[in-house]
């Protein structure tokens, strides 16, 4: 889908999410470019969130994810990223440089997404409401166990992160589901109710969304 997609619009803008879940794509992504190096030479990429109030060469950060798997790989050029810094000194000034940015350079073309064991998409938490555009969320207990931060130094209590809006004006979308304890939001998400509880549940008003499961290593809970 991915190829397909990039082969179509070599200049789309492609919206990556970090953690295991999309890791095994981007090995393929890196792997295409190797035998077809002009595929990804004219994608732009924005970064989906970043967890803020760390060194951007902390290894626990989305950025050094991102360079790792996919930007240094596929040789994303500085002027075709977009990026939440992880050491903005303020928050509110750096979303609202990424909104600015995404509203000249979107929309995204193609968001590939993860979902989090307690149904958010990005660092969209659930709650009462959701916001629209770029901002600081500050993060759940849940996501602050996120396995991207176990190592060493404490937690971030915020994050950085694209808003719903900005992710469902997305032209395609492909959710990963992977990993254990996300039984419970896959559960919720395939109900069909739209709820700002489980903020993945708000897929279903987009056209245009492909949810690949794997069911391999999820855990069935009674």
């Amino acid at each position: 889908m991915v190829v397909g997609e990039v082969a179509a619009r070599p200049g789309l803008l492609f919206c990556a999410a970090t953690g295991n879940s999309p890791g095994l794509l981007y090995e393929s992504m890196v792997r295409e470019s190797a035998l077809n190096p002009s595929m990804f030479r004219r994608m732009r990429l924005i970064k989906l969130d970043e967890w803020w109030g760390m060194p951007p060469d902390d290894p626990r950060t989305c950025e050094v994810y991102l360079q790792q798997k996919l930007i240094g790989p596929l040789g994303i050029s500085h002027d075709r990223y977009i990026s939440f810094a992880p050491d903005a000194p303020d928050a509110e000034k750096e979303c609202r440089r990424v909104g600015t940015a995404l509203e000249g350079e979107g929309p995204i073309g193609l968001a590939v997404l993860g979902l989090g064991k307690n149904g958010h998409l990005g660092l969209n938490e659930p709650g009462p409401f959701l916001n629209p555009g770029c901002h600081r969320a500050t993060l759940s207990p849940e996501t602050r166990q996120h396995p991207m931060l176990e190592h060493s130094g404490p937690a971030p209590e915020s994050g950085l992160t694209l808003g719903m809006r900005d992710i469902l004006s997305s032209e395609v979308i492909v959710l990963i589901v992977s990993g254990s304890g996300k039984e419970k939001a896959l559960q919720q998400l395939r109900s069909g109710k739209i709820t700002t509880e489980c903020p993945a549940t708000f897929l279903w008003t987009h056209p245009r969304v492909h949810c690949l499961v794997n069911t391999r290593n999820m855990v069935t809970r009674s």
